[in-house]
């Protein structure tokens, strides 16, 4: 019997995480900074749930307007640099 490979997502190393403080930084929008609330990374494996047409962004952002929650990948995150103990 062939072995079924572990997709499972490994831990986002550094400051990333539930709780962060982040700078989203996305194309054609001005960044903007906000807390992320969620991390999605077990959905984002698209293939074997047949749907590659609608991926999954991995975290969940609220931002700080108070009025949005935007979704993003981690090539768009970084630290939020105005966080205390954070570099930048």
């Amino acid at each position: 019997m062939p072995e079924k490979k572990d997709h499972s997502p490994s831990p986002e190393p550094g400051p990333l995480g539930a709780g962060a403080r982040v700078l989203v930084r996305r194309p054609a929008v001005p960044a903007q900074t906000g807390r992320i609330i969620e991390d999605y990374a077990e959905l984002t494996d698209t293939e074997e749930r047949g749907h590659a047409w609608a991926p999954v962004h991995r975290w969940a952002i609220a931002l700080d307007d108070g009025r949005r929650l935007v979704f993003a990948d981690t090539d768009d995150l970084t630290a939020d640099p105005s966080t205390p103990g954070s570099a930048g």
